[in-house]
């Protein structure tokens, strides 16, 4: 055999070898940052055995019952989410207990936002993430699989 024959090189994934999936993931009871960090792993293709990191190789992830998920300790009095609105004077702090109340969507958006990279990548990965309050999601065309923590 020459050398030539031999193939020890590392594949890149691209888009001939990436097929991605559709997950359902329940978020009643769940805790907050063990759910998101999950979810973010799923959306980035670490969880499949040709991960790159340079290239988008994740899977679409749906959200079902983001109103259920869970805070542990006192996060749910103490942790505060801030947002400016672009006027001066104009940051807007909100506890958790409120934004949860109030817009539940997006407590598990921002988390697992966070822990994808801050880049083109990472919002091509995040737009492959969907969120709904309830139980009932549009996606059943895709037809999705449960997703096991």
């Amino acid at each position: 055999m020459s050398l030539n024959q031999l193939s020890y090189r590392t594949k890149s994934a691209n888009d001939s070898i990436v097929k991605r999936e559709w997950w359902v993931a329940d978020a009643t009871n769940q805790t907050l940052g063990r759910f998101s960090s999950k979810i973010a792993a799923v959306l980035r293709g670490k969880n499949k055995p040709y991960y790159t990191p340079h290239f988008d190789c994740g899977d679409y992830v749906i959200v079902v019952n983001s109103g259920k998920i869970v805070l542990t300790g006192n996060k749910l009095e103490d942790k505060d989410y801030q947002h400016v609105t672009g006027y001066p004077g104009g940051q807007k702090h909100e506890s958790a207990k409120n934004l949860i109340n109030r817009r539940p969507n997006v407590v598990i958006e921002r988390a697992v936002k966070g822990m994808l990279p801050k880049n083109r990548l990472g919002r091509a990965m995040y737009k492959k993430l969907f969120v709904y309050e309830g139980a009932e999601h549009g996606h059943k065309a895709q037809q999705p699989k449960e997703f096991k923590y």
